[in-house]
């Protein structure tokens, strides 16, 4: 199936692609609880995503991606997190996993990887957890990577692996692709919340990568495309996660509000959860923080697009900023959750209901280490004029 084609201009890209997002709903909605139960996305909602273009979200247009912006990101995966939270994260995962390599691999691997134009499915983890031994000609790469998000449905694995230091060199950090068949998908994704998004683990012992199919991780210099993969890390993956959590909790409030006047309160029941003073008051407060940290993380983002439009990658500093502010979403996210559950009462703990779904899904999403607590010390850190900031602590 021929996948759609992106223009440059951004606004009517972002169109395009909402509107893909759009088209996809009913059969990623279908799709949700089968999703869940098998612990994997479905494969018809793999197969909506995919044929909408929605994987190419971060790929390279000279690949027939869409490049999106950074906001426009956080935007698409929002819109796709509300209909489906495991739908979501597993866009997010899989549109990095196609982008890094599309933007960073050599021309040699591209032609292996996007063979006849062809572009496939990927996973990727953040951990740099492998070790890559050189060898002529490129590496032996043994290692095991938790939470390939995707890893089920994904052709090709990204991974980060360490380089012992030699004589006269240090230990460096090598990103490698390669095809998940290689590999050994571990059944350990038996979890409380994002079941359907399949993060299992994926093991290899000792396989071939050709050195062609690497590429140093500090390098944020791309074979293709512009901006976007100058946003360096964790920029260029940060963002996502303000995506992932915007759409849940915006799900939920609307759920809420959605049947606070047909829910009836009392004992015995006579008045609605919307005649009560304190649910009004509470559902205000959640809109305004929801919508105060949505604009937030685009400022944030939009910034330091501006800097990789420049032809700069964000300085520590930026870069510990957009991922503290990723955190922040995320945790104004989980009080949100936890407010619309609250006031649902005991109906919402039945495993049919949305709220106990979103409630299950944003503390999953909160776990990760992208929006930890870490990030926020990383970025008060710079307010303080501490030297050194790391971002990835």
């Amino acid at each position: 199936m021929k996948l759609p084609t992106f223009p440059i201009e951004r606004t009517e890209k972002r169109r395009i692609l909402l509107d893909a997002v759009e088209s996809v709903r009913d059969i990623v909605a279908a799709c949700a609880d089968e999703s869940e139960r098998g612990g994997t996305l479905a494969p018809d909602a793999v197969a909506a995503i995919r044929d909408a273009g929605l994987f190419t979200l971060k790929l390279p247009h000279a690949l027939g991606g869409a490049e999106a912006d950074p906001v426009t990101q956080i935007e698409v995966i929002e819109a796709l997190s509300y209909i489906d939270a495991a739908a979501g994260w597993c866009l997010m995962i899989g549109a990095t996993a196609v982008g890094r390599p599309g933007a960073f691999l050599s021309d040699e691997a591209i032609a292996e990887m996007f063979a006849n134009g062809r572009i496939p499915t990927a996973a990727t983890a953040t951990s740099i957890t492998g070790k890559a031994i050189p060898v002529e000609g490129g590496y032996i790469l043994t290692g095991r990577w938790p939470f390939a998000s995707g890893v089920r449905h994904a052709e090709w694995m990204v991974a980060g692996a360490t380089v012992p230091a030699r004589a006269n060199t240090e230990e460096t950090s090598l990103t490698l692709v390669y095809p998940v068949a290689k590999g050994s998908i571990h059944d350990n994704w038996h979890v409380m919340g994002l079941e359907g998004s399949g993060s299992n683990d994926i093991s290899v012992k000792d396989i071939f990568v050709p050195a062609h199919f690497t590429w140093e991780t500090a390098m944020w210099n791309p074979r293709r495309g512009d901006a976007i993969y100058r946003m360096g890390r964790p920029g260029f993956v940060a963002n996502e996660h303000s995506g992932v959590a915007l759409g849940i909790a915006r799900r939920a409030l609307d759920e809420i509000i959605d049947s606070a006047p047909r829910k009836k309160r009392g004992n015995p029941p006579t008045s609605s959860l919307a005649d009560r003073e304190a649910f009004r008051r509470d559902i205000g407060a959640c809109d305004f923080r929801l919508r105060a940290a949505r604009a937030l993380s685009h400022e944030v983002y939009e910034r330091a697009f501006s800097i990789a439009c420049s032809g700069q990658v964000p300085d520590a500093a930026v870069q510990a900023e957009m991922r503290a502010v990723s955190a922040h979403v995320t945790f104004e996210a989980l009080d949100v959750v936890a407010t619309a559950f609250r006031y649902a009462g005991g109906s919402a703990i039945h495993r049919n209901g949305i709220l106990q779904r979103c409630l299950r899904n944003i503390n999953a999403a909160a776990q990760h280490f992208m929006v930890s607590d870490s990030s926020l010390e990383s970025y008060g850190a710079t307010l303080l004029d501490i030297p050194e900031i790391k971002p990835m602590a």
